[in-house]
């Protein structure tokens, strides 16, 4: 158990450290840039990942109290994979996907409470007249933003004809990227994960008639 532990701790760690800096010494929409293809921008959404939003009050409570639930079933199956010594791959997956989870309902269940709203100034973290937001009503915090490849569709194609396109486009955390890793890991390595079990021999397998004469 201390290796997923380990692990979840860590991308915990990592992700509130960068979340709670960036909240803290950028205004919102402000941005920097390490190269041209990778940014620190600072964003913030509602609840799902890749800066997705589920808006309303009642539609994020739910949204939330869901995720909590995901959580939850995603941790027990965790912990059923450990006890029961499954791939160690696919422990290490799980985890990630466990943290990073987590690490996105810690923002939308406390941030509300504890920092004031993001504007044009900087926020303060416990604020005297109290947060932006009641418990779970916070809002997720987005930095990292790749617009690895920049383009203009040619006016024939579809839909999209004649419009600017990038390519990555939304803006997301070390959150989503723990989650997204964990899944693209069980996609390239589930058979190695999910070892087939043989099938049962049946009834005539293995048994040798007599010749006929």
């Amino acid at each position: 158990m201390k290796r997923p532990l380990f692990i979840i701790l860590l991308v915990l760690a990592i992700d509130q450290a960068i979340k709670i800096y960036v909240k803290l010494h950028f205004a919102l929409d402000e941005e920097y840039k390490l190269t041209p293809w990778f940014i620190i921008h600072f964003a913030e959404n509602n609840g799902m990942a890749y800066s997705m939003e589920f808006s309303g009050k009642y539609g994020k409570l739910i949204l939330s109290i869901f995720r909590i639930g995901a959580i939850a079933a995603i941790g027990w199956y965790l912990w059923h994979l450990v006890k029961t010594n499954a791939h160690k791959g696919l422990i290490v997956s799980l985890a990630l996907i466990f943290a990073g989870a987590l690490g996105n309902v810690i923002d939308s269940a406390f941030y509300g409470l504890i920092f004031s709203d993001s504007t044009y100034q900087v926020a303060t973290l416990f604020p005297k007249g109290g947060g932006y937001a009641g418990f779970l009503q916070g809002k997720v915090v987005d930095m990292l933003y790749a617009p690895i490849m920049t383009g203009h569709f040619p006016s024939w194609f579809p839909v999209w004809g004649g419009e600017d396109f990038v390519f990555f486009r939304p803006v997301c955390n070390f959150s989503d990227y723990s989650i997204s890793t964990g899944v693209i890991l069980i996609l390239l390595f589930s058979r190695r994960f999910y070892p087939q079990v043989p099938k049962p021999a049946t009834h005539d397998e293995g048994i040798t008639h007599p010749p006929i004469n």
